[in-house]
């Protein structure tokens, strides 16, 4: 099998970060995939589409603190949560 040239992987990433299923899951994870997604190293890419593949439930739970994330995810988690912390649309006066 021909390994997936990054520039479609992130592509594919990218959509599959917008399209979650739930809305607060497609907020988070797109605001984290369009601020961080190009800079990830190869390995950082993989964890990040392991995390995709997890239950928007946990996810969401993870990424608010509700609940711990697992060991292996919880550095990437982290920096899910804090991009969505950084999003300059969120602090913009109403």
């Amino acid at each position: 099998m021909t390994p997936e040239p990054r520039e479609t992987r992130l592509k594919r990433m990218l959509m599959r970060s917008m399209r979650r299923g739930i809305k607060e899951m497609d907020i988070l994870m797109m605001r984290f995939a369009e601020a961080q997604l190009d800079t990830l190293s190869d390995e950082d890419l993989d964890l990040y589409d392991q995390v995709l593949s997890e239950n928007d439930q946990d996810l969401y739970q993870w990424v608010t603190g509700q609940v711990p994330a697992p060991a292996p995810f919880a550095p990437l988690i982290d920096r899910i949560a804090a991009a969505a912390k950084d999003d300059p649309v969120s602090r913009r006066p109403v």
